[in-house]
């Protein structure tokens, strides 16, 4: 788990009513907090679960844990590095996390969630990459018959995806040898040319791919053919994204994209997540500055979280904030 700094001084505390909400979060948080001065309360601990360290994810979660970290009092917010989202969920629901994020398609359908997680907001859409280099034989999915392929780490996001997508294409493990590698170990395996193509779902840019791309000749499988198989096997969940040629410098794609929420321990108190969502909202510029897709958001899509049920305290914030 990398720690992130903390920093706490009199000129950047909340607002006084910002304040005074807080004061009340930490009497309901910490037994015997009230009459306690700060210096002796136990800090609250916020564990937000990321992926790996190259991974939009991470640059989010350490951004939004510097700021938590400064903007709240009494708050230690730390990242988890994990296999991303599959595991944040399931580290959220029992307890190992505070926050996590995960891609949507990740989730059962409404009414069969975890009632333990539920959703602080719908932050950006991860786009599938299938990258492969330029000069190499895959051009289509059809072409991955045969080859070895990363379907990204065991319990990731990307890893649902690809393998929706190679079963939706009817390349099983017989027809298309997978490979479950992370998103660093794809890159190499790549560049080693121990696989022939990695599938890898993230928002733009994905810094390891952004990299590759300058380093060695790749191209960017266009993916828009599968987007309506993906949505008859998964209705609600895929849509149609561009990747750009100023992103990678490789010739533009349509792919496969789903939404992304950052989600939350539905026991948390209602006030420390009206103060954590105010927070993504407001310090956008911040969060944006550690990776473009994390400034993306708006309290107007930020609502849409289905299947998942907003917290109260995030539900109290966006109707407070009117999006």
């Amino acid at each position: 788990m990398h720690r992130v700094s903390r920093t706490w001084s009199a000129r950047n505390r909340p607002p006084a009513a910002s304040t005074a909400l807080l004061a009340l979060l930490l009497v309901a948080v910490l037994p015997g907090a009230a009459g306690c001065r700060e210096t002796d309360e136990e800090p609250v601990r916020i564990r937000i679960a990321t992926g790996s360290p190259t991974a939009v994810y991470h640059a989010f979660g350490r951004s939004l844990a510097a700021i938590l970290n400064r903007e709240l009092p009494n708050v230690e917010a730390s990242v988890v590095v994990t296999a991303a989202s599959a595991e944040n969920v399931r580290l959220v629901g029992s307890g190992a996390a505070e926050l996590g994020f995960t891609q949507a398609d990740v989730l059962p359908p409404a009414g069969a969630t975890d009632p333990a997680v539920v959703a602080v907001a719908r932050v950006y859409d991860d786009l599938l990459h299938l990258v492969t280099t330029a000069g190499g034989p895959v051009r289509t999915v059809a072409d991955l018959a045969g080859r070895r392929v990363s379907v990204g780490a065991p319990g990731s996001g990307t890893e649902i995806t690809a393998t929706r997508l190679l079963d939706a294409a009817r390349l099983d493990e017989k027809r298309a040898h997978r490979e479950h590698l992370g998103l660093d170990d794809s890159v190499a395996a790549l560049r080693e040319g121990r696989v022939d193509a990695f599938f890898f779902s993230g928002g733009l840019p994905v810094r390891a791919v952004e990299e590759l791309a300058r380093d060695l000749p790749v191209r960017i499988v266009d993916l828009g053919d599968w987007t309506e198989p993906l949505r008859e096997r998964n209705p609600e969940v895929y849509v149609s994204r561009d990747i750009p040629r100023s992103v990678y410098g490789v010739d533009p794609v349509t792919t496969v994209a789903n939404p992304n929420f950052l989600v939350v321990r539905a026991d948390l108190p209602e006030t420390l997540i009206r103060e954590v969502t105010r927070l993504l909202m407001e310090r956008r510029a911040e969060l944006g500055a550690a990776h473009p897709a994390a400034g993306r958001m708006s309290p107007r899509s930020a609502i849409a979280t289905a299947p998942l049920p907003l917290h109260p305290g995030a539900a109290a914030w966006y109707r407070a904030a009117k999006p």
